[in-house]
């Protein structure tokens, strides 16, 4: 219980941190600050700890669990928070997805576009979306082949109700700086290739606690980022 009180105290240190490791990796490589928005990755944190990074000024996170992130969107609804769904999807759960968040990064299926296209209500703007890249090939991982994804981007982007703003990858594990490089300078180029097309596409999902230097210096335009905000995670249910 200490640990967990601990964590949410330092929330707002925390993200001060952060900000500084992004202006530093931009200033090594010649990138904006800017540019790069930070999406606090808030699954299995509680309420209060959101409400702490919200105070601090942290203002889009991200949630994986689609029932929890529902009760969090209800619990905090008083807060002008910006909610983006990065977990994996299940067909008969798009309605959901499509009625509460203003971001969804987990496209890995032309099924799953199609449905919240379908769903999204009218009254709201058009839902953000970005199509997930299996750029290591990982059995274990879905989301769209490099091959894949030009044929994808074609039907997506004229569906009525989604604006595809661009690409989110999860590579597997690599422990140099250089491999973290070359797998996301794969997902860059693979970004700069649908622009020539595409010129409105403008994000790239990409990067975490681990290797988000990597995904700085290889454009990412979003970093998804948990631990370095929210501390290691209480798994004991506390």
């Amino acid at each position: 219980m200490t640990e967990t009180s601990s964590n949410s105290t330092n929330i707002a240190e925390n993200l001060t941190q952060i900000q500084l490791n992004i202006s530093k990796f931009c200033q090594k490589y010649q990138r904006d600050p800017q540019d790069i928005k930070l999406l606090a990755v808030s699954k299995t944190r509680p309420t209060k700890d959101i409400r702490l990074a919200y105070s601090a000024g942290q203002t889009q996170f991200g949630e994986n669990y689609l029932q929890e992130s529902l009760q969090k969107i209800h619990d905090l609804s008083d807060l002008a928070i910006e909610w983006h769904f990065i977990g994996a999807i299940q067909s008969n759960k798009t309605r959901e997805l499509a009625e509460n968040f203003a971001w969804v990064h987990s496209i890995d299926r032309l099924k799953i576009a199609r449905r919240l296209s379908n769903q999204r209500t009218k009254s709201l703007p058009p839902l953000n979306i970005c199509l997930q890249i299996n750029i290591s090939e990982e059995k274990s991982k879905s989301g769209f082949n490099i091959n894949e994804v030009e044929v994808a981007v074609d039907e997506v982007i004229h569906l009525p109700n989604l604006r595809l703003r661009g690409l989110m990858a999860i590579p597997a594990k690599a422990d140099s700086l250089e491999e973290q490089r070359a797998t996301f300078a794969e997902m860059k180029s693979l970004l700069k290739t649908l622009q020539t097309k595409y010129p409105q596409i403008d994000t790239l999902s990409m990067g975490m606690t681990g290797d988000m230097e990597a995904a700085i210096a290889e454009g990412s335009t979003m970093l998804r980022i948990g631990t370095a905000i929210f501390g290691a995670r209480n798994l004991s249910g506390l």
